[in-house]
């Protein structure tokens, strides 16, 4: 059995106020398979996001652990994590955060120019990434010149231009009309399948998640033991 690309075991979150403490995930386990597609679903303030930057090790649990590739990312320096972080996975979200001073082609290659990879190479990738996404006609162009959906697929390919293991992707349909979403949504299952890629994709669209290959449902942050129908 392959080993998962993440996994989470007893993950706890609480945000400590002026009031009182905030339990915003109280014991999450997850296991995420290479290549799976999971959407996690629920009401806002139900610890989705906050499930999703813990994971991606943008924020650190208040008890329990998350394993990347089989490392515990509690027993890394900040440095290891940053490492494995940026090797391994990908981060996309509602807005693009597209440079807008850049081409797609330069915004895509950013990543690995930040590697110090040599230019050339980098732009090569770019452009590989970006033509399998429909965008090979538009590498020139800046983010401004381009529509939201081609924006977002941009955003996709600069999460996946590095080849990691498995993409966050955080309401990444949520600013997009429902034709684009779909568009973009088929865009990801194709880059999913040809990269053997894995996706956990926080969303509010339910027909987007009827389409994963598995649905979790958060409330009151704990992942629901109910059937999820949609």
């Amino acid at each position: 059995m392959n080993e998962p690309v993440l996994r989470c075991v007893g993950l706890t979150k609480v945000y400590h106020t002026s009031t009182a403490p905030v339990n915003v995930l109280r014991g999450i386990d997850l296991s995420v398979a290479p290549g799976e597609r999971i959407a996690i679903i629920g009401k806002s303030g139900s610890g989705k996001s906050t499930l999703l930057h813990v994971l991606g090790g943008l924020d650190a649990p208040s008890a329990g652990r998350v394993e990347v590739q089989g490392r515990d990312l509690a027993t890394l320096t900040e440095t290891q994590r940053s490492q494995l972080r940026n090797q391994t996975l990908g981060f996309v979200y509602q807005f693009h955060h597209l440079l807008m001073e850049f081409s797609a082609l330069e915004n895509v290659a950013m990543p690995l120019l930040i590697r110090r990879m040599p230019r050339d190479e980098a732009l090569a990738r770019a452009a590989s990434v970006l033509n399998e996404v429909g965008l090979g006609a538009r590498l020139t162009h800046r983010p401004g010149e381009l529509s939201g959906g081609e924006r977002q697929r941009a955003a996709f390919a600069r999460a996946l231009v590095t080849k990691p293991a498995c993409v966050l992707a955080d309401e990444p349909t949520g600013n997009l009309d429902t034709a684009t979403a779909d568009a973009v949504f088929e865009t990801m299952v194709g880059l999913s399948i040809s990269h053997q890629t894995s996706f956990v994709i926080v969303t509010h669209d339910m027909a987007l998640a009827a389409r994963t290959q598995r649905v979790i449902r958060i409330e009151d942050g704990l992942i629901s033991p109910q059937h999820v129908s949609l």
